[in-house]
């Protein structure tokens, strides 16, 4: 629906690349053009009069015909080379019409119409060279208070917020009555954080498009980014209670929900929302994240397992499934969900360790061996082969305090030595510390590997399990927190996590 992700998306409408500002459909885009012909025309002479009498009757191959004759008497004239990229415009052929109006620019830097022209080709287009020509042209004339809108518009589709809002303020009378321009209004200034500020303009949005869903969604997004969730859920009670529903609704409802401390609704809203997308491993990860907040660990599982079953191929869902598991002390089921979590999505694997991995799965894992530690004689200070060398090792079984586990301990240990800001071997060796019930040094990998990588989540799960192991668990919410947020976003407050207990439930129709 709109940007209530880790990574936040466009508002509904703004997502729709069709839905353009004002220019948005190609009756008004032609009426736009032919305005731009009395500027033209001012004081010209006969030919193009008869241009522009030709594209007022919509024959364009005729005034192209007139235009191109013109135009080889005197290839100069900049009015010509504009009504030509009108009349191509009216016609579609858009590249040759841009060519067209570039050509009176080049002969006229300064032309209004021609740069006006040039500019809705390209606003039309979605394509980012449009904000130069209406620098331009606000530059020529600062009263122009459609290329301002246009303008604040383009900056914003393209991720200039603080310059759009610049704009924006230039016209923030004229954008009060256009809805998309409003909602790009709205959308940078979240984007710059003034959430109540943005929730005025979603509020004037729905008085504008009462009918229409997403002002309202957009609002109740605002509200919560605001803090202000008692609104949030009045804003969406309409949405809630239409007869489709769409599962952004639900998810961000169950967010408002809970941070208000109604946990019953928050679990509520958001099995209505699996009910309906049960294919989306965002809202198991959402799901897993309540049963966290409130020591609901086995009915996390469980709908964990569900979301497994619809999408096997997902890390994310390994990851919380491992954190759930974790937290009922079940750490081989833990460490097993991680180690497939990474096999899955793999971060930072060296070309190397790919082939050897790929020698190992075709049962030839003692000549990737040996062809690593042949690697490893001319370039013994090779951080990478190191680390590959140990990885190998571990995937093949080597148990603790055995000959091949304590070697392979001792080639991370020299990778991270030769490359301190090498990740990939600190999570190795935590891993292998974890093994090893050496907790502490497990603990010291994963808070320098984080230094280096913050949203490293290997090395969030490690030290999550780690902290746990050593009894050092005044952290571990919100390091969980911080990992699901990597999935998904997050929240809960510690004071709630036992107020509410979910009870379990027949998960037929999720599973």
């Amino acid at each position: 629906m709109s940007f209530h992700s880790a990574k936040m998306k466009l508002p509904l409408c703004v997502e729709r690349a069709h839905r353009l500002m004002i220019f948005r459909n190609s009756s008004i885009f032609g009426i736009i053009l032919l305005l731009l012909l009395p500027v033209v025309s001012r004081a010209t002479p006969a030919t193009v009069t008869s241009i522009e009498s030709a594209i007022r009757n919509q024959d364009y191959n005729e005034a192209l015909s007139i235009a191109d004759s013109a135009l080889k008497t005197n290839p100069r004239d900049f009015r010509v080379w504009t009504l030509k990229g009108i009349a191509l415009s009216l016609k579609g052929e858009i590249p040759a019409a841009l060519e067209a109006f570039q050509s009176a620019i080049a002969l006229s830097p300064d032309y209004p119409p021609a740069l006006q022209g040039e500019a809705q080709l390209l606003y039309q287009t979605g394509d980012k060279r449009a904000i130069g020509v209406l620098q331009k042209i606000v530059k020529v004339n600062p009263g122009d208070q459609t290329a301002h809108e246009m303008l604040a518009v383009a900056q914003a589709k393209h991720e200039s917020c603080s310059t759009a809002l610049s704009q924006f303020q230039l016209v923030d009378t004229a954008v009060e009555s256009h809805p998309e321009s409003l909602e790009w209004y709205g959308y940078c200034l979240m984007r710059e954080k003034q959430f109540d500020e943005a929730a005025r303009k979603f509020e004037r949005l729905i008085t504008l498009l009462p009918d229409k869903p997403y002002p309202r969604y957009d609002l109740a997004l605002m509200q919560t980014l605001a803090n202000r969730n008692e609104d949030a859920i009045q804003t969406l009670q309409p949405l809630l209670a239409a007869q489709t529903i769409d599962p952004d609704v639900l998810t961000l409802a169950s967010q408002a929900y809970e941070a208000v401390g109604d946990t019953p609704n928050a679990v509520a809203n958001l099995r209505r929302a699996i009910v309906l997308q049960p294919d989306n491993a965002d809202f198991y990860v959402r799901f897993a994240g309540l049963c966290l907040s409130h020591d609901s660990f086995e009915v996390g599982v469980d709908m964990i397992n569900a979301g497994i079953k619809r999408i096997p191929n997902n890390a994310g869902l390994y990851i919380v499934r491992g954190l759930l598991y974790g937290q009922l002390a079940e750490y081989d089921k833990a460490d097993q969900d991680f180690e497939t979590a990474e096999q899955l999505n793999p971060a930072q694997v060296t070309g190397s360790y790919a082939l050897a991995l790929t020698e190992i799965q075709a049962g030839h894992a003692q000549d990737a061996l040996t062809e690593i530690r042949k690697k490893l004689i001319d370039h013994p200070n090779d951080a990478s082969l190191h680390y590959v060398l140990a990885k190998i090792l571990v995937e093949q079984g080597a148990k603790v305090g055995s000959t091949p586990f304590r070697q392979a301990m001792d080639s991370a240990l020299l990778a991270v030595l030769l490359k301190p800001d090498f990740t990939a071997a600190r999570d190795l060796l935590a891993s292998m510390y974890l093994k090893s019930g050496q907790n502490i040094l497990a603990i010291e990998q994963c808070r320098r590997a984080l230094q280096t990588d913050p949203a490293n989540q290997t090395a969030l799960y490690h030290l999550i399990m780690a902290l746990h192991n050593s009894g050092q668990k005044a952290d571990i919410n919100s390091l969980e927190q911080r990992l699901l947020l990597l999935q998904r976003g997050g929240g809960g407050e510690q004071e709630n996590r036992t107020r509410y207990k979910f009870v379990e439930q027949d998960h037929a129709a999720q599973k």
